[in-house]
């Protein structure tokens, strides 16, 4: 069924944009989350339970269409999930996801609805239960689809193993040309279509289903994170994994501030007595200027005339500390911490160096960072240029933030 048509009204609360692709598109996905999950136990079907706060489907779908050469996802899922995918996907829009379908009585049944749904060259299925597929993987069989058009991730066997019997080892098996199927598995989605619709028998995964119609596959390296949540125990691990993968960003900036009539200049917050003052909108605070658009940039938000226009009268000579609280404040909204801050500020004159422990200190009080975290320095431009001319004084920042 189409997103939109077939789905009940209830699915229209969420924030998804229902767009149906008329042209061909390179690579699509389809997320298979029909199953039950019975052995994971609890009341609700694993895909739909939380990790860390959020439903594992959603970490899944949020993995896949964290890689931009993703132009299209179907997801799969049972009738009888409606409301649980409205939560699970709830404030997530996203164009790409073009159509929610329901699953089959087995799992090719499923796979086929979603792919019936793909207008893409290249098919990607995934399993729903896998949370921690990461980027390297996806484009690992990204680009082995696109030379070969069939491949699959997994991993090489490296324990020895052995046949058992009556609960004795008897033999032991080679494992030189072993590997543990994960997903996503690629193909071109034309055959991998046709090779479940010609098939009356049921496959343990995509490639076996490949295989039966002779089609080539090939392994890539996928990676011992991307887990498929099965016992109840992969929960722990998975909260474990998810717990260790940590986003670390940096962002960088610059400002610069002509020099005019007056007797002292502000720098991080600190008046330094000069021949001159600095002229801007505000304070005119150059170094806190930078510092505060390193710290926009880290999370992608702007820069400090974005959010305080040097066009709106309520900044005329405003102290910059209300800038730089505001974009801790952005970065901690988004999940972040503020790691360290580096600010050097480029000037002949005032000399810097011996304020330079009072703005660290400033810095440190406005931003509720440890004072070993924060650093201030200076240097000239050897006498080059309007800052080595005296004309203007400039500095810039870089900001780590982190997440996890």
């Amino acid at each position: 069924m189409r997103w939109g048509e077939q789905v009940t009204s209830s699915f229209t609360r969420c924030a998804i944009v229902s767009v149906r692709y008329n042209i061909a598109m390179s690579y699509g996905t389809v997320i298979v989350a029909a199953g039950r999950g019975t052995r994971a136990g609890g009341k609700l079907p694993k895909q739909y339970r939380n990790l860390r706060g959020v439903p594992v489907l959603r970490h899944t779908i949020e993995a896949i269409l964290a890689v931009p050469q993703i132009n299209q996802l179907v997801l799969v899922i049972s009738p009888e999930d409606q409301a649980l995918l409205v939560d699970a996907i709830a404030t997530l829009s996203d164009a790409r996801i073009t159509d929610i379908v329901y699953g089959g009585d087995t799992r090719s049944d499923s796979v086929v609805a979603g792919l019936e749904k793909l207008t893409t060259e290249f098919a990607l299925i995934h399993d729903g239960a896998r949370p921690l597929i990461d980027a390297a993987s996806m484009n690992r069989v990204l680009d082995k689809v696109t030379k070969t058009g069939a491949a699959f991730c997994a991993l090489p066997v490296t324990d020895a193993l052995w046949a058992v019997s009556d609960g004795n080892a008897t033999d032991a098996m080679p494992r030189d040309t072993l590997w543990r199927a994960q997903t996503p598995q690629a193909f071109r989605t034309t055959e991998i279509l046709a090779a479940h619709q010609s098939s009356d028998m049921p496959a343990d995964d995509d490639v076996a289903m490949a295989r039966r119609s002779g089609i080539a596959v090939t392994p890539v390296m996928g990676s011992e994170r991307n887990i498929k949540i099965t016992q109840p125990e992969d929960f722990a691990l998975a909260e474990q994994l998810l717990g260790s993968q940590m986003d670390i960003r940096t962002g960088s900036g610059y400002d610069v501030h002509a020099l005019g009539e007056g007797d002292h200049v502000v720098l991080n917050g600190i008046n330094i007595a000069h021949d001159a003052a600095m002229i801007g909108h505000s304070d005119a605070d150059v170094a806190m200027h930078a510092i505060t658009d390193a710290l926009f940039g880290a999370v992608a938000q702007g820069d400090i005339g974005r959010w305080f226009p040097p066009t709106d009268p309520q900044w005329k000579g405003a102290a910059s500390d209300i800038f730089l609280r505001k974009a801790a404040e952005v970065v901690r909204e988004a999940g972040f911490e503020i790691s360290n801050i580096d600010c050097t500020i480029i000037c002949e004159m005032p000399k810097i160096t011996p304020h330079a422990t009072a703005m660290r200190e400033n810095l440190s009080h406005i931003l509720a960072l440890s004072i070993d975290r924060i650093s201030v320095k200076a240097t000239t431009s050897e006498r080059l240029g309007f800052t080595g001319r005296g004309e203007g004084i400039a500095a810039q920042a870089t900001a780590t933030v982190t997440k996890g």
